[in-house]
């Protein structure tokens, strides 16, 4: 789809090659049209399998030919802002160590986004590791939702300072090349298979995950209605916002 007379996919895979930590972009894709736009574009696309039930398997095809140890970044093509910033945050982190991905939250900035399947929620520990990804509410605020008839919706819009709570998932994954070849040859997951989100299979799996907080705020692009969200922006060239979970609940709390 264009946004701003380019392809939608093109936006992402030139946010990606601004981050100072990415050698290469590769478009993985199983469509015709998406590789002809890349190639007009100066991008490298491979072509892969059209059988692959998640990113990550369209990716290792992809990797399988890559030089051992190299670090791949998967953004997905449906995020036309993600953050240059917020790649070279997820790189470093797998640099360090200590786990086998690195993916990236936001805060839920409305009632809207909390309760919309497409977006995907996050709960981390104090040390940032993942616990749990789902499309549902989490965590869920009891003592909040009891006072308001049981109904966490209800609770938001009385106490919308409550939304400093949840965090969002960005479309993002960092990995080593020899756990993402592993990764994928896992059997999907339970979980995975109800929630349809594939990090559910690394967790499954006894996989650490660990989350880094986005630089500035990027929008999927899951429905029509989020396509002409991120139209209006670039096309009026408006800068992403920072998404700072501290000073987002405190301008909450002043409204």
């Amino acid at each position: 789809m264009p946004i701003a007379g380019k392809a939608l996919v093109l936006h992402a895979a030139e946010r990606a090659k601004q981050a100072v930590t990415v050698d290469e972009v590769i478009i993985a894709t199983d469509d015709e049209r998406i590789s002809e736009a890349a190639h007009a574009a100066g991008f490298r696309a491979v072509m892969t399998s059209a059988e692959h039930q998640s990113g990550s398997d369209r990716l290792a095809e992809v990797a399988a030919g890559l030089p051992e140890a190299s670090i791949i970044v998967n953004v997905q093509g449906d995020e036309p802002l993600i953050s240059p910033e917020t790649i070279d945050r997820a790189v470093k982190a797998v640099m360090e160590g200590g786990a086998e991905i690195v993916t990236a939250w936001e805060p839920i900035r409305s009632k809207g986004e909390l309760l919309n399947g497409n977006v995907v929620k996050v709960v981390f520990g104090d040390d940032g590791s993942a616990l749990y990804f789902s499309r549902s509410p989490l965590p869920f605020p009891r003592e909040a939702a009891q006072r308001h008839g049981g109904d966490p919706g209800r609770a938001i819009d009385a106490e919308p300072e409550l939304l400093g709570i949840f965090r969002k998932h960005v479309g993002l994954y960092v990995y080593r090349r020899e756990y993402l070849l592993k990764f994928t040859k896992l059997p999907v997951s339970r979980l995975e298979s109800i929630e349809m989100l594939e990090q559910l299979r690394a967790l499954e799996n006894g996989a650490k995950i660990r989350m880094v907080e986005a630089a500035s705020e990027s929008i999927g692009v899951d429905t029509p209605e989020d396509l002409e969200r991120v139209r209006n922006l670039i096309e009026g060239g408006i800068e992403s916002r920072p998404v700072s979970a501290a000073s987002f609940t405190e301008s909450i709390s002043r409204q």
